[in-house]
């Protein structure tokens, strides 16, 4: 079998995408009206969407758009010896940190960590905190993905978008790819450059799970991203198609 090199295999993703026209450079600057956007970011735990679109919800808050975090639930399982109650307190308060450092709102969905659900009650509850909100862009978890929480944000946040009759752009989201997100094809990225401290700091501060083990996967990723957009640090989405496409800063 050939070896493939890193300079070759940069160069087959890039050539791959722009082959079938995918946008490289994706969108750019605020909307033309200059309205502030509502932006929602689904992850499944504290920390996600941090992890996945800290860098984003950054440049987003800094253009004066109200950014939401959306937690499906509050981390229960994700602190070895502590109780459901004892690590949800904790990594409730780490992603209301994280949220201050990068100007973004935290909301909990109300589901537990390790026993998500995705039922027609479930599906309801999700759809009617969507709606309230009335996002201009959602971003989630990438529906392929090894973690089953991360599926049901998928899952939950796609079929709100289908049943309130796709009114908001959605884009998807990598975390810890090859891990975790399988087969992940980005369409759209955002240069993170200059918020990728930010997205550093917000991801350190969830202390309770162990940070530079967990970051140093996604700073690999951004560094490779931003070689496939041509800018030191991006982060990477997958675009809905059949819905509006977003203003991404």
């Amino acid at each position: 079998m050939d070896t493939i090199s890193r300079r070759g295999l940069l160069g087959r993703s890039i050539s791959g995408a722009a082959a079938v026209g995918l946008p490289l450079g994706a969108v750019a600057a605020e909307p033309p009206t200059g309205r502030k956007l509502k932006i929602i970011v689904s992850g499944a735990h504290p920390d996600d969407p941090e992890s996945a679109a800290g860098g984003t919800i950054a440049r987003y808050a800094d253009l004066g758009h109200d950014v939401v975090a959306l937690y499906l639930t509050r981390g229960e399982a994700g602190i070895r010896g502590k109780s459901h109650d004892e690590a949800a307190a904790i990594r409730t308060a780490e992603s209301k940190r994280a949220c201050e450092i990068l100007k973004a709102r935290p909301v909990f969905a109300g589901q537990i960590d390790g026993s998500t659900e995705v039922n027609a009650a479930r599906y309801d509850d999700f759809r009617n905190r969507l709606e309230a909100e009335r996002p201009d862009v959602v971003f989630t978890h990438w529906p392929i993905d090894t973690h089953r929480d991360h599926r049901a944000a998928s899952l939950l946040t796609y079929d709100a978008w289908l049943r309130l009759n796709k009114p908001f752009a959605l884009y998807y989201f990598e975390v810890m790819t090859g891990t975790q997100t399988q087969v992940f094809r980005p369409t759209h990225y955002v240069d993170i450059t200059e918020t990728e401290p930010r997205k550093r700091d917000a991801c350190f501060a969830h202390i309770s799970q162990d940070p530079p083990h967990f970051y140093d996967m996604h700073s690999v990723m951004n560094q490779f991203r931003g070689m496939e957009h041509g800018c030191k640090f991006a982060e990477a989405f997958v675009h809905e198609d059949q819905g509006p496409e977003g203003r991404l800063p």
